[in-house]
């Protein structure tokens, strides 16, 4: 039908805009975030990018729905306020007639939803636990960026070094702050490098610099001046990050059904589900008096879609602690949801058809 057709049309273009605005809303919110950690050395610069990839993968479902139910929301809402509707219903259609359309064009996207969430969601999560355990494990040389000062994994050296050096390896105006045995130590350099033993150790040498050292309010300072400096990089022992539900594959899930695993397993069966409820939701929701304001409406679905993904995590929650039973804790809530469907869909049906009669 030439009305299937032309809000197909319209769906795909407003949600096109729609995703991509959410999509730069969360990306960019994370980027800063990530960037504030980055400037503080709790991660490394190069690595803000790599984060920052497995987040924007983790966000697609949620992103995605979301998507899906402004989409449907505003296409409706605009159809009422352009007096779209009155040809709609004057054509013999009623609002169930929505459905098809709707239909058509969620089922795509909440496949997508599902896969994402039990297939790519997992593995991400996996890949991002071990990609933060290989960035842990970098020894403190790896962590130095130039004009940034970086604290030691011991946390009893603070690092700065000035600019990179011409050749690989090489730094320029090296400063080090380190505490032993209750004394400070300062030691400047003007150039630093990095070598390694035929043993597989490695060692951060300076080169013409000075070394102060003594206790903080006394007078006994000692001033050494050294043509090379090395000191031995530890490195730290590097730990396989342990599995968690979020990580373990659905198959897994399914083979071990603990009460954690169980309320994993409820939120990936209810990501994809409530993103189709709450599409076919946005129908009856999206109602508009074009003689009155809209504010109310939109900001009532809104609030549904909160409410309804909030209860969602409240019921995973519960599952997960043992409280509620798998059974129940899977359907409760989406079945509390299609039936407000009906009765929303029967409602505006029932004042539509008065409407029409008077």
């Amino acid at each position: 039908m030439i009305f299937h057709r032309a809000l197909l049309r319209e769906f795909a273009q407003l949600a096109a805009a729609v995703f991509l605005t959410l999509f730069l809303i969360a990306i960019t919110t994370r980027l800063v975030r990530l960037l504030g950690q980055a400037a503080g050395g709790k991660i490394p610069t190069d690595a803000v990018f790599a984060f920052l990839g497995f987040f924007a993968l983790n966000a697609l479902p949620l992103l995605l729905s979301l998507t899906l139910f402004v989409t449907v929301l505003l296409t409706v809402a605009r159809s009422y306020r352009d007096g779209e509707m009155v040809i709609w219903f004057s054509s013999g259609l009623s609002l169930a007639a929505w459905i098809r359309p709707v239909l058509t064009f969620a089922l795509p996207l909440v496949a997508v939803i599902a896969l994402l969430v039990s297939v790519i969601n997992p593995w991400t999560v996996r890949m991002g636990e071990q990609f933060r355990s290989r960035v842990e494990a970098r020894d403190d040389a790896a962590r130095i960026d130039p004009g940034v000062f970086v604290e030691s994994r011991g946390r009893d050296r603070v690092f700065f070094v000035e600019a990179a050096g011409d050749a690989p390896g090489e730094v320029r105006n090296v400063f080090v702050s380190a505490v032993q045995h209750g004394r400070s130590g300062i030691l400047v350099s003007r150039r630093g490098l990095l070598e390694s033993a035929p043993n597989g150790d490695r060692f951060v040498v300076l080169v013409d610099g000075r070394r102060y050292e003594g206790v903080p309010g006394e007078a006994d300072f000692r001033i050494m001046e050294f043509e090379r400096y090395a000191a031995r990089i530890e490195r730290p022992a590097r730990d396989e990050p342990a599995s968690t539900e979020k990580s373990l594959s659905t198959p897994a899930l399914l083979q071990s059904p603990t009460s954690v695993n169980l309320g994993e397993l409820v939120w990936r069966i209810g990501v994809p589900l409530s993103a189709l409820l709450l599409a076919l939701l946005a129908v009856p929701l999206g109602f508009v008096n074009p003689r009155a304001g809209r504010s109310v409406n939109l900001l009532f679905a809104l609030l549904a879609y909160l409410v309804y993904y909030n209860l969602q995590s409240v019921v995973q929650a519960r599952v997960s602690q043992g409280r509620l039973d798998f059974s129940v804790g899977v359907w409760v809530v989406h079945g509390v949801v299609l039936v407000v469907l009906v009765a929303l869909f029967a409602q505006r049906m029932t004042l539509l058809r008065l409407r029409l009669r008077s």
